[in-house]
């Protein structure tokens, strides 16, 4: 498969892969969401707050924080299972986890619409300069789409996190062995043909960029995404108590040390309260006359299609499904302690960001909620 530029976007990027390789992990959420079925929108107050309230309801968790977004008019609405924490629950920060790489993708978008950089580099070439870039290199856009022919974890990951597993597991994998490991991984496939989600692929994405740029990816991304978009809430590590919400074991009760990705800061670093997530998908939703706007209506079109009938639809930050009224765009997140998901749909002017403290579990509840609010809104 041979890459192309597409006008008006960040190029090139990958065409459609051809082949699929294996499951689609955490995040293809098909067979676990629930059969869009709308109902009428509500028409007034009273009715949306019914809704939200019994969507808080439905979810199981100590923490439960649902912040809608309709039209500019916001609407949080917050309970669980826990009693209320001395900060209030909608002025936390929480873990986004694979969330997080929705800033990377917008991230990548603003580096390759203002010419900084080519999604077309070799990530290789750029971490280690001496390297002369292969035949099929895999590149800056391979990483994002998750089509690098990667796997979702460095091969000795497990080893080395094994003694940390149930506490942070990721700590013990710091930067420069995120790196090594990609310098020294062979891909079963060609770069380009076939997707699999993949953290160690994004990981790799942020320390490119930073070696790209001469800028760590924290920096990066606090000057070029975090600051023009007014979101000064937002942290990309742990903020301590009063600042970030506590996460739990899946039992609900235990808790859990707040997280600390090691070298996969860009793959699930940023961590934010319910009204900065709120700010961040009002941008998605009219780029018009805002900073970054050129990036933001980028991460909206779509780079690939994957699985039979190419239904899958991806761009490069967010996944995309088809509605009545319009494409909807989502990614979900989950960390040992806490998940979330962010939506927005640019057709009904409707955005939500939905937050629980407690570890993903078989037959979870809480990501089919939020996904069947955002769809009936």
């Amino acid at each position: 498969m041979t890459a192309h530029a597409h006008p008006g976007r960040p190029a090139p990027w990958p065409n459609e892969p051809d082949e699929l390789d294996g499951p689609d992990n955490l995040l293809d959420l098909t067979g676990v969401l629930p059969p869009f079925n709308p109902h009428p929108p509500p028409h007034d107050d009273e009715e949306l707050l019914r809704r939200l309230d019994a969507a808080v309801a439905a979810v199981d968790a100590p923490d439960v924080v649902l912040a809608l977004s309709r039209h500019g008019h916001r609407t949080l609405r917050t309970g669980g299972t826990a009693p209320p924490p001395p900060v209030p629950r909608h002025r936390l920060r929480y873990e986004l986890g694979s969330a997080s790489k929705t800033f990377t993708g917008l991230l990548l978008a603003h580096l390759t619409g203002t010419g900084a950089l080519s999604a077309g580099l070799p990530a290789a070439v750029l971490l280690d300069p001496a390297r002369r870039a292969d035949g099929d290199p895999v590149t800056l856009a391979h990483l994002i789409t998750h089509t690098a022919g990667l796997p979702a974890l460095p091969a000795d990951f497990f080893v080395r996190a094994l003694p940390a597993w149930h506490t942070n597991p990721y700590a013990r994998y710091p930067a420069e062995r995120v790196v090594d490991a990609f310098l020294r991984h062979r891909p079963r496939h060609r770069p380009g043909t076939r997707w699999h989600y993949s953290n160690f692929g994004v990981a790799v994405l942020g320390h490119a960029l930073a070696a790209a740029t001469g800028t760590p990816w924290d920096a990066l991304l606090t000057g070029e995404v975090l600051r023009p978009l007014g979101l000064g809430g937002i942290a990309l590590g742990p903020g301590g108590p009063g600042t970030d919400a506590t996460g739990h074991r899946k039992d609900g009760t235990t808790p859990v040390p707040p997280l600390d990705v090691g070298g996969f800061q860009a793959a699930g670093a940023v961590r934010a309260d319910p009204h900065d997530l709120l700010t961040f998908l009002e941008a998605h939703l009219d780029p018009s006359d805002r900073p970054l706007g050129d990036a933001l209506r980028a991460v909206r079109r779509p780079v690939l299609r994957r699985g039979i009938g190419r239904r899958h639809v991806h761009t490069v930050a967010w996944f995309q499904h088809p509605t009545e009224h319009g494409p909807m765009y989502f990614h979900g997140g989950a960390t040992l302690s806490q998940q979330a998901f962010l939506g927005f749909r640019p057709a009904t002017g409707t955005a939500l960001a939905a937050l629980c403290t407690r570890r993903f579990r078989a037959r979870d509840t809480f990501v089919p909620t939020a996904y069947a609010l955002l769809a009936e809104l």
